[in-house]
């Protein structure tokens, strides 16, 4: 990697997964002049993923967010089913559910079609940097790029450090995240990293005090909000994050940092309900 390229935006970015995050993503680097590579599973995904990209730079476009128009950045995606595809890309983000096994087989997957000096990252919000890493015949090419949902607003990416992770490719995720326009905090690989440990803290104890009835979901948000100068309470940023995805955290921190971070019943309630928050309508709060 050689330091030209670190003080820049890779020119060509593959993306593995075209979700929510993955298609976020995809955002941040077309509209800052990136080629972009989205791979998805079937074909089906790979429409939905355009499309979701789409939208979001033409929403870009009319905000006034882009220097050329919604077309010009279009025209630099690339939608495919084939991960072969992401061989030439300089950095690949991997950006699939928070699975273990899924994304390690990923993971795996992608870097056998990736050049020798390519940059390979995971999206992964609080699973051990390190230990996917362990999976990988180039850990030093590989570390933690957390992006925040919605990408296109949020200012911050979560660099985290891997135990083998290249001194260099730190500094140069530091440098496309300022390409990115965005800010980086740089940390060292632990349980939840910074961002998820400190905001599921948060956010349990705020659903532990629903279900002990010390104060509605609305007003425990606007005391965190109005108090504390947060642009959104917890319990709503775990509706717009997902419940389920909220719950598969606080299980792996549970697991990895004792009975602090144990999931409160009424989280596990609701998700067995199918109340996963905005995605499904109700979560904490209705979405209707």
């Amino acid at each position: 990697m050689s330091t030209t390229e670190s003080a820049t935006l890779p020119a060509r970015v593959g993306v593995l997964g075209g979700g929510r995050m993955g298609a976020g993503i995809a955002h941040a680097f077309l509209v800052k002049g990136a080629e972009v590579l989205v791979v998805e599973r079937d074909e089906a995904a790979a429409s939905a993923a355009r499309e979701r990209v789409a939208s979001s730079t033409e929403t870009s476009a009319e905000r006034g967010g882009l220097t050329g128009t919604a077309a010009e950045a279009l025209a630099r995606l690339t939608v495919s089913v084939d991960r072969a595809d992401l061989a030439g890309r300089r950095l690949v983000i991997e950006a699939v559910p928070e699975d273990w096994e899924l994304k390690v087989s990923s993971l795996k997957d992608v870097e056998k079609h990736l050049d020798a000096d390519a940059a390979l990252a995971s999206n992964t919000s609080s699973l051990s940097v390190t230990g996917l890493s362990a999976e990988l015949a180039h850990p030093e090419r590989f570390l933690g790029l957390h992006f925040f949902n919605p990408v296109p607003a949020s200012t911050l990416v979560e660099v985290v450090v891997g135990a083998q992770t290249a001194p260099e490719l730190v500094d140069a995720a530091r440098a496309w995240t300022a390409g990115l326009g965005k800010t980086a905090v740089v940390v060292n690989d632990a349980p939840g990293f910074a961002s998820s440990r400190l905001g599921v803290a948060i956010a349990l104890e705020a659903m532990r005090m629903v279900e002990e009835g010390v104060a509605t979901a609305e007003d425990i948000d606007n005391a965190m909000v109005l108090g504390y100068k947060h642009p959104t309470g917890p319990l709503r940023t775990t509706d717009l994050v997902g419940l389920d995805v909220r719950l598969g955290i606080a299980e792996y921190l549970h697991q990895e940092l004792g009975e602090r971070f144990e999931p409160p019943q009424i989280l596990r309630d609701k998700v067995a309900r199918g109340n996963l928050g905005r995605k499904t309508g109700r979560g904490f709060f209705d979405w209707s």
